[in-house]
């Protein structure tokens, strides 16, 4: 017999899953277990397809790997196979991100939001550096953010947090939070599952992983200076060459 279950309901159960099996909800597991992840756009063509009155209609084309042409909308991953994916659309222009940033950070997003526009919800170059405007832009938001920031010395790093960004009096997030560096390379940081020290909003500064020492990123009220360390949350290496860093752009998105 099956189970019903409220959209609430399957939301917590989700996000439970993607707690304790943070790896299972990448793009990586997809590849390698051959699904595919399509939009609703898709979905409906998909459908209108499989309605056909007359199937026997169809053409089956098969195309070898090595003849598949690479395009804007693919990402490789050197340890996995070779596989389409489709980079999402930024309805804003970011003074962030480039297309080299979204091909290697995109495919690392959890499932729930991949192939969704990005949003540009708070901007240093459009809303100015404050701490304080920052969460009055992200209060009302109930999707994942996604922080970037640029330092004077271009280096670009940031995190994806499951929740958006507020002030609070303990920690909150979920274990698809993580940490991620362009410098020199991309790399990401998932949760370590040591604590939950996720992230925690104060009026005076933004906190980003913890655990009996300096925090992973850490942001002040201006947003002018910041600082990144290892963590036991993420277990992570300092997300730039300079643990104290001055902003020199920063934005937050978050996903329709």
């Amino acid at each position: 017999m099956g189970v019903a279950y409220s959209v609430g309901e399957v939301d917590h159960l989700y996000t439970f899953f993607v707690q304790w099996t943070p790896d299972i909800y990448t793009t990586r597991y997809r590849k390698r277990h051959g699904l595919l992840l399509v939009t609703k756009e898709k979905l409906v063509v998909i459908d209108s397809l499989l309605r056909e009155p007359n199937p026997q209609h169809w053409n089956i084309i098969t195309v070898k790997k090595g003849k598949r042409f690479p395009s804007v909308c693919s990402s490789e991953d050197e340890d996995t196979e070779d596989t389409d994916y489709t980079l999402p659309v930024l309805l804003q222009d970011s003074h962030v991100l480039i297309e080299h940033h979204i091909e290697k950070l995109a495919p690392h997003l959890p499932a729930r939001v991949q192939c969704s526009p990005w949003q540009l919800v708070y901007s240093t170059e459009v809303h100015g550096t404050s701490l304080k405007t920052l969460y009055r832009k992200t209060a009302e938001i109930q999707q994942p953010v996604l922080l970037l920031i640029q330092d004077t010395h271009h280096q670009v790093f940031g995190a994806f947090s499951s929740d958006s960004f507020r002030v609070s009096d303990c920690c909150y997030g979920t274990g698809e939070t993580f940490l991620f560096t362009f410098s020199p390379e991309f790399k990401m940081f998932r949760w370590s599952g040591e604590n939950s020290y996720f992230v925690r909003g104060f009026l005076d500064s933004l906190q980003l992983g913890a655990g009996g020492g300096p925090f992973g990123l850490w942001l002040d009220a201006d947003l002018l200076r910041g600082s990144t360390f290892s963590c036991k949350t993420f277990r992570n290496a300092p997300l730039s060459p300079h643990h104290d860093f001055s902003v020199r752009a920063l934005e937050v998105w978050t996903f329709q």
